[in-house]
């Protein structure tokens, strides 16, 4: 049987990870008992070498690049030369002041000209407002009168309406106005307000802003038939002879009136409502087309139409 071998365990070295190592506790040497097992000694070499894993210091990094750059010397600030006659320009704080005018015309450039109402182009957005005449003198209410822009304007329906509210109902009403110069322009608006003449004046502004033009042949007629929807409104309109007048009903006859149409024949299909009625006429004006602008789009002569 073969002698037992002491192994001291100060001699052994635990492998561990490059980041961190196990402390070697120091312990007194014990006997290994079983004689089939023995632990050969680990020489210092290899000790040394599992010992010495460890990660790298900060200067073995590789920093011979950065020797051959300076920037205080290779980087070369170089300016370009003033020009001749170059005149520096004010600062921010000198100079006169703006005008009101001049702030309104930035403002306008940047934002539109919603921004102050009236355009300092020349061109007004708000065309009812801008156009009438308002009287009256403090604590009184202003009156308004009508705009002077070759418009008449048409009532077409005035209505009740009511919401109701957490304290009750509240009473408005609604118009329909129609607006037009009778030669080719017409505009439908609608309008609400507590007041009858209030609502009427706030819808004449919404079809100023919604007016189209309505093709004509010299006999005052359209120049072709067409349809038109709006809602669960249609309408049809039909060209006439000379002599026949307007023969239609409702909005779409007023529509018809205010555009300047003297011959034609108009039907209402569908719902009855006066306000999808008018819209319904106005699209099927839009549908319609000239002759000449058929021609000039296929590139033909107007004559060739008729063959």
């Amino acid at each position: 049987m073969a002698s037992s071998t002491l192994v001291p365990i100060s001699s052994l070295s635990l492998r561990s990870s490059p980041s961190h190592r196990l402390p070697i506790p120091l312990f007194k040497p014990f006997t290994v008992l079983h004689s089939a097992v023995s632990v050969p000694p680990i020489s210092s070499s290899s000790s040394s070498f599992i010992l010495s894993a460890t990660p790298p210091k900060s200067s073995d990094i590789d920093t011979t690049f950065f020797d051959n750059v300076t920037p205080q010397e290779d980087v070369v600030y170089d300016p370009p030369e003033v020009p001749e006659g170059f005149v520096p320009p004010p600062s921010f704080d000198e100079g006169p002041p703006e005008s009101e005018d001049e702030i309104a015309a930035a403002y306008e450039e940047i934002y539109g000209p919603a921004y102050s109402g009236v355009s300092v182009l020349g061109n007004d957005i708000y065309v009812m407002d801008s156009k009438v005449k308002k009287v009256g003198g403090f604590g009184s209410k202003a009156k308004k009168d009508k705009p002077r822009d070759g418009f008449d304007e048409r009532v077409v329906q005035v209505r009740r309406v009511t919401k109701v509210v957490k304290g009750g109902k509240q009473l408005h009403f609604r118009a329909i106005v129609v607006v037009g110069d009778k030669q080719g322009q017409v505009g439908v608006g609608v309008g609400k307000a507590k007041e009858v003449i209030a609502a009427v004046q706030k819808s004449a502004v919404n079809a100023r802003r919604n007016i189209v033009t309505v093709p004509m042949t010299k006999y005052l007629t359209f120049p072709h038939r067409s349809e038109g929807d709006y809602g669960a409104a249609k309408v049809m309109l039909r060209p006439a002879s000379p002599g026949t007048g307007v023969i239609a009903g409702g909005a779409v006859r007023i529509v018809l009136e205010m555009a300047g149409v003297e011959n034609a024949l108009g039907k209402q299909l569908g719902s009855n409502n006066a306000l999808n009625n008018a819209r319904a006429t106005v699209v099927a004006v839009q549908k319609m087309k000239q002759f000449r602008d058929v021609a000039q789009e296929r590139g033909i002569p107007m004559e060739e139409l008729w063959k």
